[in-house]
């Protein structure tokens, strides 16, 4: 059969990313991407560490992150996306800052992290008092917490898992259960960040925006988001506020009321029937 006449396939623009050896979210990634941009993905070597703090610095090293880029090269990328958040704070922003400058020396194309990318789109939902979810231990969620305070960021109620593995495993109903831990009525806050792009958030922002009234960010969103800003293109997402502005407006409004319950109908009281007159008896 002759398929010429379908004159494809249509031409696609890149993103490249480098994620660590144990990222198992490829899909997720894809769901925020539009059909005309094609992601092309490698790993840093692997090695026998837990996650950790130790973990996060050898995936971020400046050798592997030059090595694995240059590979990237030949896919001719448009843009360099680090997908990893313990692995672009763990040194702070000073440490960021040059992990996408050694990426941008070894490929000439714009780089970002996802923990850049967190700040950006902080700043643009302009969140100053966020909660956190994050599936790290405390030693973990501390270094993270210490990155948003050098930020200006104020981190007024956190929750997590303590795994040091295996987090992408993790289902839906334990993502929402900790969000619903960090974001209760005794808490002000102006978005909710779900950390480390392990761990799966798709489908559960809509839902906890539509519940908790916040934004609701996570690691995979704002890396996507970042990476499609610097295309010039948008991130598919319905009902995300990061992506919808619709979604954005509708969480700024005020809530809308339950309505209100119907007053009970009051029964007139019972009347005591007319008395019949006695009539003499005709026995």
């Amino acid at each position: 059969m002759d398929v010429s006449f379908l004159g494809g396939p249509h031409p696609q623009r890149g993103i490249g990313v480098v994620a660590p050896f144990d990222f198992a979210l490829d899909r997720e990634l894809w769901r925020w991407v539009p059909d005309e941009i094609s992601l092309h993905l490698t790993r840093t070597p692997f090695v026998p560490v837990e996650v950790s703090l130790d973990l996060a610095r050898l995936v971020s090293e400046h050798e592997t992150l030059r090595d694995a880029v240059r590979a990237l090269n030949a896919a001719e990328p448009e843009v360099i996306a680090y997908a990893c958040t313990s692995g672009s704070f763990v040194d702070g922003m000073v440490g960021e800052r040059t992990m996408s400058a050694a990426m941008e020396a070894a490929s000439e194309v714009s780089s970002l992290t996802t923990s850049g990318a967190l700040l950006e789109a902080l700043t643009e939902l302009g969140a100053q008092r966020i909660a956190l979810v994050t599936p790290y231990t405390d030693s973990v969620t501390e270094a993270l917490e210490d990155y948003l305070g050098e930020a200006g960021i104020t981190v007024v109620s956190r929750t997590g898992l303590g795994l040091t593995r295996h987090i992408w495993k993790v289902p839906y109903h334990d993502v929402v259960a900790m969000a619903r831990t960090a974001v209760h009525e005794d808490v002000e806050v102006d978005a909710l960040f779900i950390s480390c792009t392990n761990l799966p958030t798709y489908d559960a922002i809509p839902q906890l925006e539509a519940e908790l009234r916040v934004p609701v960010i996570s690691a995979n969103q704002v890396t996507m988001w970042s990476a499609l800003r610097r295309l010039g293109t948008s991130a598919m997402g319905p009902y995300q506020a990061l992506i919808d502005d619709s979604a954005r407006r509708i969480l700024r409004g005020p809530a809308i009321p339950e309505p209100p319950l119907p007053e009970p109908v009051q029964e007139p009281p019972l009347q005591e029937p007319p008395a019949y007159p006695e009539y003499p008896s005709t026995e």
